[in-house]
């Protein structure tokens, strides 16, 4: 990809504040023209915006689609790189105009007003200087700003709570330079036989997939630039660090998990508040199972006589019942054992199912049955029995039951 902002090398680093002022000129600059071309009735913003970054050879374009996928959102990624070869781009160059942040951030927020972007955008190159980060923060609280006004209108579903994550799909620096040069070598293939056959399309050749001296320097540009502009963000927007040094079903697995669910972004601030005291299944799920393995051995301490008779009640009564349920994924076992009228027992014959892969449940039933009458009186004098009903689950056999 090609830099945003060309620099020359001799340019002075820019102390921060001037940095923010410079951000806010060229963002007003932006929104007022914005305003005035289209209405403010009209800036319509995607309700989700996803900022991918990828260092070289991360895998940005294998894992572009499945996100995509993931978060329902039908557009074409926005390549920043691809967006200052439009016309509009190209007629400020062709004027000896430089594309710089104005110029960028401008095009960029005009293309996110299109109606096709409207479900959610995926950004890839963009912030990559410090200004269009402070441009991005700006645009965020300015949605804020929209959503609010227009709540009480009929416009108000156009306004959604914006959703902005940083997803940065990270390799090292070896690993980069390995697959950029293996990219290389399938690109010339690829393209070898694309020559002999007439059949399909050229890949680009880029110069950084055939020199590693030149692959080098362009991870190198990514972690000083890419990287760290998007790093600056994550304490404000949801930040992803995915790890795509593993196996590509290994890092979307991650992705899944890092997306599925983020309602402190996407619920309204008052609702988000309200439902905020309750826990999260996943921050549940996280550490069942270091909790399971600890109350069971804690049971073998403590309780190691309980824990031992309720393991021979599963073996020898339970099991040979659950077997015979082995194609229905489902057995309910009733039992009068005084064992369970500890309630602990009870818990261990839970967890120790849980701890082998069934969901199990107990119920306790109390039974009257007349045990004495009374002839002068009339009076029926009932005992109490107790049965324990279990339900045992669990994934059932496969066996195809006819056709």
């Amino acid at each position: 990809m090609q830099p945003s902002v060309i620099e020359t090398p001799t340019k002075p680093a820019v102390p921060a504040d001037l940095e923010i002022k410079d951000a806010q000129l060229i963002f007003n600059h932006v929104w007022k023209k914005l305003e005035g071309d289209l209405g403010r009735e009209r800036l319509r913003f995607p309700k989700e915006l996803i900022l991918l970054g990828g260092a070289p050879g991360a895998g940005k374009g294998t894992n572009t689609d499945f996100i995509r996928k993931l978060r329902g959102i039908t557009a074409e990624p926005i390549v920043v790189s691809a967006l200052l070869d439009t016309p509009e781009a190209r007629q400020i160059k062709s004027q000896g105009g430089m594309v710089g942040d104005r110029e960028v951030v401008g095009i960029l927020f005009r293309k996110l007003l299109e109606p096709e972007q409207q479900n959610g955008a995926i950004l890839d190159g963009f912030p990559r200087t410090k200004v269009q980060v402070e441009c991005l923060k700006l645009l965020f609280d300015k949605m804020v700003r929209l959503r609010r006004d227009f709540l009480d209108t009929p416009d108000a579903a156009h306004f959604k709570q914006p959703i902005f994550h940083i997803m940065v799909l990270f390799v090292d620096e070896t690993e980069s330079i390995s697959r950029q040069l293996k990219r290389g070598q399938e690109v010339l293939a690829h393209n070898e036989e694309v020559r002999r056959s007439g059949l399909g399309e050229l890949w680009e050749e880029r110069a950084t997939d055939f020199d590693a001296a030149l692959a080098r320097n362009r991870y190198k540009v990514f972690k000083e630039k890419t990287y760290d502009a998007l790093v600056s963000l994550k304490e404000i927007f949801h930040y992803h660090f995915i790890n795509a040094q593993v196996p590509l079903e290994l890092v979307q697995e991650n992705i899944v998990k890092e997306l599925e669910y983020q309602s402190s972004l996407e619920l309204d601030p008052r609702t988000f508040d309200l439902l905020r005291k309750l826990p999260l299944a996943s921050e549940i799920i996280r550490h069942a199972r270091q909790d399971l393995v600890r109350r069971l051995d804690n049971y073998k301490v403590e309780k190691p006589e309980l824990m031992e008779s309720v393991v021979e009640f599963i073996e020898r009564k339970m099991m040979p019942i659950i077997v015979r349920h082995a194609i229905s994924g489902r057995a309910d076992i009733n039992s009068e054992n005084k064992l369970f009228h500890d309630p602990e027992a009870l818990a261990i014959l839970i967890d120790i199912f849980s701890e082998r892969g069934f969901h199990a449940k107990a119920d306790l039933h109390v039974i009257e049955i007349p045990d004495h009458f009374d002839l002068q009186t009339g009076k029926i004098e009932c005992r109490k029995k107790k049965v324990f009903r279990f339900g045992i689950q669990f994934k059932g056999s496969e066996i195809r039951r006819g056709s």
